[in-house]
């Protein structure tokens, strides 16, 4: 019996050292797609030192303020989307605000090297119980769903504005537009507050059909919250908006309020509406930056390093943050392979 009871607790050792070992890789692994990441973003660019040079020019007590205020809002922005995903899960689980943050950041850090930003969705899981995984995915595709509603709205709108103010269309074009663009806002709201409406579909998708009892998690959301969670994506929308005109002051560009939210709005549009693989985000935004600010005939440099900055402040320095805490989690666990627990049962 002695010697069953020491084989058992040999063997539950030895499989505590694998799974250890397994966690460390796992671990090691998101640090150098990581590592390999940024290096791909910051320091594979072409004119990295001249974005660098035109930024350390600028930095002065005179304009200093613009730059502080930048990356004061920074948690401001996550806070709002903790607070927002917080909401949408508590259905699901009650997960404490600091757990969400850290879950949040985490999944900044793998979204990163990730195709479509998929890694957002496996940093917060992390953060849940295992048995709720696919269901707490369900709930971050409604925060995303708010988000992209809000994008896309906020986003059309600047588009109208800009075009009104830089094109000379004609004017039944342009009011043909406006009215194009406040249908699809419309039907985007009420899919968004209808959310229910979804599982019909999802149920003759195949591949989806599998996991309909978790997607029944949508009839939970009334209205009223949904409605309530787009305001905390608005939020988040205005002060990442708010972040970048600031940092173009900072930069010394000078433009009227309104002319510079709706020309954000239309490049936050343009670069929702293409799928961008993580290694080319920073470049293709660059890219957008640069067509939509040329009408206003600012500087290359100064376009690029505040696309640079924004970037930086508000991805870069969570995913390092986000780093720490998956280094301090206990991976397989929080994925469900608690292989413990399994040769007790």
């Amino acid at each position: 019996m002695n010697k069953q009871k020491l084989y058992k607790y040999a063997k539950k050792v030895n499989r505590w050292k694998q799974d250890r070992r397994l966690n460390w890789v796992i671990k090691f692994t998101v640090v150098a797609l990581l590592s390999i990441a940024l290096y791909q973003q910051i320091f594979g660019k072409d004119n990295i030192e001249e974005i660098y040079e035109a930024f350390i020019q600028k930095l002065s007590w005179d304009n200093a303020f613009y730059l502080a205020f930048a990356v004061i809002l920074m948690p401001v922005n996550w806070m709002l989307e903790a607070v927002k995903w917080k909401r949408l899960v508590k259905p699901i689980e009650d997960v404490p605000l600091l757990k969400a943050i850290e879950g949040i950041f985490a999944g900044v850090t793998l979204s990163l090297f990730t195709p479509n930003r998929v890694g957002e969705y496996g940093g917060r899981i992390l953060v849940v119980k295992p048995e709720n995984n696919v269901k707490t995915v369900v709930a971050t595709l409604v925060g995303s769903f708010s988000q992209l509603t809000v994008l896309l709205v906020m986003g059309m709108s600047g588009m109208s504005y800009f075009i009104y103010l830089n094109l000379q269309l004609d004017a039944f074009l342009l009011y043909t537009i406006i009215f194009c663009s406040l249908l699809i806002a419309a039907l985007l709201v009420f899919f968004y507050l209808n959310v229910d409406l979804l599982i019909p579909i999802f149920k003759r998708i195949p591949f989806v059909r599998r996991f309909v009892k978790h997607i029944k998690i949508l009839k939970k959301y009334q209205a009223k919250e949904l409605f309530l969670v787009l305001i905390f994506s608005l939020c988040r929308y205005l002060v990442y908006s708010l972040q970048y005109y600031v940092i173009l002051r900072f930069l010394g560009i000078e433009m009227p309020l309104l002319h510079g939210l709706s020309s954000i709005a239309l490049i936050f549009l343009v670069q929702t509406s293409i799928p961008l693989p993580p290694i080319t985000g920073l470049l293709m935004r660059g890219e957008v930056a640069l067509y939509v600010w040329g009408f206003y005939n600012i500087n290359e440099i100064s376009i690029l390093a505040a696309t640079f900055s924004l970037w930086f402040i508000n991805v870069i320095l969570p995913a390092l943050l986000g780093v720490i805490f998956i280094l301090n989690v206990n991976v397989l666990k929080s994925l469900g392979f608690d292989t413990g627990k399994k040769e007790e049962a």
